[in-house]
């Protein structure tokens, strides 16, 4: 009888432990359904954009001379005077709203935005997530750190730390080249900046274009390796799939591009930061052609 009685309540564990399984699976599934469709919202259409009279542009917030917010809180930059252009053409105002680094992509595919343009490199990895543009910009990565203590080459990277940003070029070139440098990431470029100036890392790497800027406009910093890794673009990005609004985004990149905008663009934004230590035509890409 005894033995009776313990086969039935072995059972009725077994039974509860497998409902209780069962019904952990649904709520996961359901709940890995549900993020899965917030993360796949549908993209404006190019039509719905006009009709909204509204523009959604993602740009970065804190990186100077591109993206960045004034003194009297207004978006400038690079990327923001290309923006506004693009809003004016379409016939529409512009929102800005402020990405870092990491968010990108994610910004696009949650349709938060309509258009990506943060200094936002073309990666074969970032292709298989969002549509790019034909390149407004070509780049490579670049090191700056204290003159005092300045690092020239890779290899005066090793035991120390080098400061990158989440999502970045930079994260991924040194993750998968030098594995044996200390990497230390910060969601904003302006932490990123920060960290460096307080000491908490020996040098920071980002796109030469931006670190030479910054080393310009900061006594004591140098950049001390101006090239590093292959040449990449930079251009606009739609969601994937949204084929209508890349399609205008190209055609006003080739119209942009007879009448030099983007030199324009260069003289207005960058000239002023970079003086004699750059050349347009080393950065500009103009009408979506890249010199060989």
């Amino acid at each position: 009888m005894k033995i009776v009685k313990r086969f039935l309540a072995l059972a009725s564990l077994l039974f509860l432990v497998l409902l209780v399984g069962c019904s952990a699976s649904k709520s996961s599934t359901a709940s890995s359904s549900s993020s899965s469709s917030a993360n796949t919202a549908k993209a404006r259409s190019l039509d719905a954009i006009k009709k909204s009279g509204t523009i959604k542009i993602g740009v970065f917030s804190d990186k100077k001379p591109f993206g960045y917010v004034d003194d009297k809180g207004k978006y400038q930059g690079y990327d923001v005077y290309f923006a506004n252009r693009l809003a004016k053409d379409l016939g529409v105002k512009v929102k800005y709203v402020s990405v870092d680094p990491a968010s990108r992509v994610e910004y696009l595919t949650s349709a938060k935005v309509d258009i990506i343009l943060a200094n936002f490199t073309v990666t074969d990895e970032r292709a298989k997530q969002v549509d790019f543009a034909l390149p407004y910009m070509k780049v490579a990565l670049g090191v700056v750190s204290p003159s005092d203590h300045l690092i020239s080459s890779v290899d005066d990277l090793e035991g120390k730390t080098l400061i990158v940003g989440k999502g970045t070029t930079a994260e991924t070139y040194f993750e998968k080249n030098y594995p044996k440098v200390n990497l230390q990431k910060y969601d904003q470029y302006s932490e990123a900046y920060q960290a460096l100036l307080d000491g908490r890392g020996d040098a920071l790497s980002t796109d030469n274009t931006e670190v030479l800027a910054w080393a310009l406009e900061n006594k004591g910093y140098q950049v001390g390796i101006t090239s590093l890794g292959d040449t990449d673009t930079i251009a606009p990005a739609v969601q994937k799939g949204n084929t209508e609004l890349l399609d205008w985004i190209n055609d006003e990149i080739k119209t942009l591009g007879k009448e030099d905008f983007f030199h324009k663009d260069y003289d207005k934004t960058l000239a002023p930061v970079y003086g004699d230590a750059a050349k347009a035509d080393d950065l500009v890409v103009e009408g979506g052609k890249v010199d060989k």
